[in-house]
């Protein structure tokens, strides 16, 4: 196979068994960059047949994705969440199509006609979805990955745009993923999200000066 799923995971029990065995009916090997999650993530990931990489604290998605890639071996690679819901093996080989045959360096899946509110977030967001296919090598040089946390697709697509890459935005039909105010309760999941968008602006202020 010329391309590995890999899934940064934190705290993501109730569903990473799920997204590893549909990446695994595709057809890919699995790597799980478990970014110290304090429940059974790790071992539920390995249950499905993942290969499981444990950081020791949890140090952001883009710090998980870093230590994973050190054990991705194929010339593609596909980022997945772990919290997704109704994904096919269909979905992941519509990603990674247009990469292998030279038609974009990357792709950026957009949930649509999963759930109510997450097909909203990502009609008027897009560019914000963790589902992605490129290059491996591409990945890699990614200034900045390593110390990236929720101002990771920013920085991959604004990496995207000064390199000049050819992104396309392909539709997942039937795709959604868990809310953060279902995973931990209506406010501390609030208050999370309210973090994440803080970061993701204070990222966007970096950029402007």
């Amino acid at each position: 196979m010329e391309a590995t799923v890999l899934i940064p995971a934190y705290n993501e029990e109730a569903t990473i068994r799920q997204v590893v065995q549909v990446a695994k009916g595709a057809g890919f090997p699995v790597v799980v960059a478990d970014d110290g999650s304090r429940d059974s993530t790790a071992a539920e990931a390995a249950r499905a047949g993942a290969e499981v990489v444990r950081l020791p604290e949890n140090r952001g998605k883009g710090g998980a994705i870093a230590q994973g890639l050190t054990r991705v071996e194929t010339p593609f690679v596909l980022l997945l969440d772990a919290d997704l819901l109704g994904l096919r093996p269909e979905h992941l080989l519509s990603l990674l199509a247009p990469v292998i045959e030279g038609k974009a360096e990357m792709t950026v899946g957009v949930f649509q006609g999963g759930r109510l509110s997450t097909d909203l977030a990502m009609r008027l967001t897009p560019f914000l979805s963790g589902q992605r296919a490129l290059r491996t090598q591409d990945l890699r040089q990614v200034p900045g990955l390593e110390g990236a946390r929720y101002d990771l697709e920013l920085l991959l697509t604004r990496h995207a745009k000064r390199q000049g890459w050819r992104v396309r935005y392909l539709p997942l039909p039937g795709v959604s993923q868990v809310m953060k105010e279902e995973k931990r309760g209506f406010l501390p999941g609030f208050l999370h999200r309210l973090r994440m968008y803080w970061e993701i602006a204070r990222y966007y202020l970096r950029a402007l000066v």
